[in-house]
């Protein structure tokens, strides 16, 4: 186990820092990622570091954003240190979809597909268990 994972899921709330994902409803630990991965200078400081989900940890591999399709710009990903989740992101609760309402949000649920149609259902499942969000 990653020896800064106590801290920093403690820090989460035990959350996926990027899809908000509850970690009790999996059967293993959530991983310790570097939001700026270290082969693009990143460092294991504790403010470079998140809890993330498998899927977005996979997802989001060495990337730090990507283009956006409504501004053709490049777009960085949502940083969990810098940045407040509910400034960038909402909960569709009715359909369990996460939308971005940032350029920022809508790259990072684009490029960490958020919505994709495991995430979706889990998602749904986890709302009615009063687990999410």
């Amino acid at each position: 186990m990653n020896p800064y994972y106590t801290e920093v899921a403690q820090r989460a709330s035990h959350r996926c820092e990027y899809c908000k994902a509850p970690e009790v409803v999996f059967n293993f630990p959530f991983e310790v990622e570097h939001i700026v991965p270290l082969s693009r200078q990143g460092s294991n400081d504790e403010a470079n570091l998140a809890l993330a989900c498998r899927s977005c940890n996979l997802r989001k591999g060495n990337r730090i954003g990507g283009e956006s399709p409504r501004s053709n710009a490049e777009v960085r990903f949502f940083q969990p240190r810098e940045d407040l989740w509910s400034e960038h992101f909402q909960v569709i609760l009715e359909s369990g979809e996460i939308v971005g309402i940032t350029l920022v949000g809508e790259v990072t649920v684009e490029y960490l597909a958020m919505n994709s149609s495991a995430q979706v259902a889990a998602r749904q499942l986890w709302i009615r268990l009063g687990v999410f969000p």
